[in-house]
């Protein structure tokens, strides 16, 4: 994770590269130097924001597991993609595929909850075994686990372009245009939904709108944290933010900045280290959601487990 190829040491589009370099090497590093860690920062910077932010309306609402539905639902777009490459010679992006099926997938276990009767827990089982076996079996067809889909499923830094940038960053103002505009109605159907239907609040198009905003995270999130641990982003900071705030906006707050430090100091180590990107920054995650724990058992009085 510390390649030496002067074409990653390029300035760039993003035209920020001798000036980043500069400042990386002020504090020791050239970690800023390699264009595809400016971009790794600043796309991990995104979704350690929208993540949490997102999340804390999920785990308040008792629907955590939706991110690891739907990125395994992901997993099975990027399948498709792959296996349209394969089979007619598509030339679209498998994360395209993986967007559009996983915003349905989103909608869908929605519907299941609303309308066919089905608990929240168990549309989501439902998606993410459905969503995953077609993956597999479209993988198997296709030949086999490719280095392509592998790094969909783990994660690579090295995949995220100045475009990934680009779209993240108008995903990220877009998610904070939308909460500014709908937070008090969210809050209302996040804590109670019946009250907000006798205050004629759309529940069911805000819940709509959450899961939506929900699934196109998963997707911007796969380059850097992959298939497997995409949902860590959406859950472990805003746990970590709730064991020590002592209201939702300040528990909002903490999750955000929790998300922001476990993505910069989880890029920071696994580039000194060489470790995987993804698996670094969910462990980083986990390390200040324990720290959080025992900040609230010496303060609070409670037990750590």
């Amino acid at each position: 994770m510390n390649p030496l190829d002067p074409a990653t040491s390029v300035p760039g589009v993003l035209g920020v590269g001798t000036a980043a370099c500069d400042i990386g090497r002020l504090v020791g590093s050239d970690i800023l130097c390699y264009a595809f860690m400016r971009r790794a920062f600043l796309v991990g910077l995104f979704i350690g924001l929208v993540g949490p932010l997102i999340g804390t309306y999920l785990v308040h609402k008792r629907m955590a597991l939706i991110g690891d539905s739907l990125s395994h639902t992901a997993f099975a777009g990027v399948a498709i993609g792959l296996f349209l490459a394969a089979a007619v010679g598509w030339t679209g992006s498998p994360l395209l595929a993986a967007t559009v099926v996983t915003v349905i997938a989103a909608m869908l276990i929605q519907y299941l909850a609303e309308r066919a009767g089905e608990y929240g827990d168990v549309a989501m089982a439902i998606i993410l075994t459905g969503a995953f076996a077609l993956g597999t079996v479209l993988i198997s067809i296709s030949g086999g686990i490719s280095v392509s889909i592998a790094s969909y499923l783990f994660g690579n830094i090295i995949t995220v372009t100045e475009a990934s940038v680009v779209l993240l960053g108008g995903l990220t103002a877009l998610v904070l245009a939308i909460f500014a505009l709908t937070h008090k109605q969210l809050l209302y159907v996040t804590f109670d939904e019946e009250a907000a239907r006798v205050a004629r609040v759309n529940v069911s198009l805000y819940n709509q709108l959450l899961v939506v905003l929900t699934a196109l995270v998963v997707v911007a999130a796969l380059q850097i944290l992959g298939v497997i641990l995409v949902a860590g982003m959406l859950v472990i900071p805003v746990a970590a933010g709730a064991k020590v705030a002592s209201s939702f906006r300040t528990s909002l707050v903490l999750a955000v900045i929790a998300g922001e430090l476990s993505v910069v100091a989880g890029l920071v180590l696994s580039y000194q280290f060489d470790l995987a990107t993804g698996g670094t920054i969910i462990l980083v995650a986990v390390a200040v959601y324990t720290l959080a724990t025992g900040w609230e058992a010496l303060t609070k009085g409670r037990p750590m487990l």
